[in-house]
């Protein structure tokens, strides 16, 4: 991936002002509510006061962390399961087939279609929604590696074997690195998405969690809490998907060149 120049950071940079700056100043004039939309220092204050003496018995850390657990915990072992499925799939057709209607079946399914199920069979615990996120992440990884397979130029295939390469070489040496690009780019796919869905999970039903925090927040009109579970929700969510795309550019770094 293209790194951004030093214009295309201060754009960046001045973005961010600009929309604190009209935040401060709606808030500071009395435009709108307060219930509504909290002042930038009332957010600051909801932070500080959560950070001493916490929201409903967990620690800020602790709500954050109860998230990063169901989520790292289901994206982990999706990732290890779906990257060799996927990828024998998209070398075998036969394989393919077997899988290729279940993928298709659930993935267009809102996650939360089935996580009433996942509760009843698993409880309100961590399980069921490590099982859900686990589902939500597998679908984008496994179709990403099939695809990446598909695609690969025959021509880089006929030549290592010209060259006395055996199928475990070609796919090791050849098709393996060619679908590097594609499979970091269902790995952010997946994150983004099983993020989403564990917010939704942790409105439904959990008692711990940032998700959990913004719902209890709102059942009592408390915006400022609402505003800073939504922002330390954005922020880890850039945080988690740079974190894949610096493990990508150590890995992958022809990645945009070929």
């Amino acid at each position: 991936m293209k790194k951004k120049t030093i214009g295309e950071r201060v754009l960046t940079g001045v973005t961010v002002i600009v929309i604190l700056v009209i935040w401060f100043m709606t808030t500071k004039l009395g435009l709108v509510d307060p219930k509504i939309v909290p002042s930038p220092q009332s957010v600051w204050d909801a932070l500080i006061d959560i950070m001493q003496n916490g929201y409903k018995n967990y620690t800020l850390f602790q709500h954050l962390g109860a998230s990063m657990n169901r989520l790292i915990s289901a994206f982990f072992s999706a990732m290890i399961i779906a990257i060799p499925l996927g990828l024998a799939s998209g070398y075998n057709s036969k394989l393919r087939a077997i899988f290729e209607p279940i993928i298709e079946f659930y993935r267009p399914l809102p996650p939360l279609a089935y996580y009433t199920l996942l509760v009843l069979w698993m409880g309100i615990e961590n399980e069921s929604k490590i099982a859900l996120l686990f589902l939500a992440c597998f679908a984008p990884i496994y179709i990403s590696c099939v695809s990446a397979v598909i695609k690969v130029k025959e021509d880089y295939i006929n030549s290592a074997y010209t060259v006395g390469a055996s199928k475990m070489q070609v796919f090791l040496h050849v098709i393996f690195p060619a679908c590097l690009p594609d499979i970091f780019t269902g790995l952010r796919t997946a994150l983004g998405v099983a993020y989403t869905t564990l917010v939704s999970a942790e409105m439904v039903a959990a008692n711990s969690g940032i998700g959990w925090m913004v719902l209890d927040a709102s059942r009592y009109m408390r915006s400022d809490i609402i505003f800073l579970g939504i922002i330390i929700m954005g922020i880890t969510g850039i945080l988690l998907d740079k974190s894949i795309q610096f493990i990508e550019n150590k890995i992958v770094p022809w990645k945009g060149k070929e």
